[in-house]
């Protein structure tokens, strides 16, 4: 039997690129995503129709609730929503500038 070195890894500083998707082709998203999103924002349409007719009559113990502090938090007095659509909408345009 011949005696030969031991097979070594040799790391020449070079990395294979991972697949990613494109940052210039904006963000892609699956069908099953959309589907995913269609359905919540669907949903959540019908649970805001059915809140907005329910306070405009009795309340029934049926149906969509809104949840109301019996005592609020008096730090939260100050607090604004945040429309993560227009803070997207305002990324989008800084980095088209840029």
């Amino acid at each position: 039997m011949t005696s030969s070195p031991a097979s070594r890894v040799v790391y020449n500083g070079k990395r294979n690129p991972s697949p990613r998707s494109p940052t210039n082709t904006g963000e892609l998203f699956t069908p099953a995503h959309e589907e995913n999103v269609r359905f919540i924002y669907e949903a959540w349409q019908c649970v805001m129709r059915d809140l907005g007719s329910s306070q405009g009559g009795e309340r029934s113990e049926r149906g969509p609730q809104q949840y109301v502090e019996k005592t609020p938090n008096p730090i939260l007095n100050t607090f604004t929503p945040v429309d993560l659509n227009d803070i997207k909408r305002r990324n989008t345009q800084e980095s088209k500038k840029s």
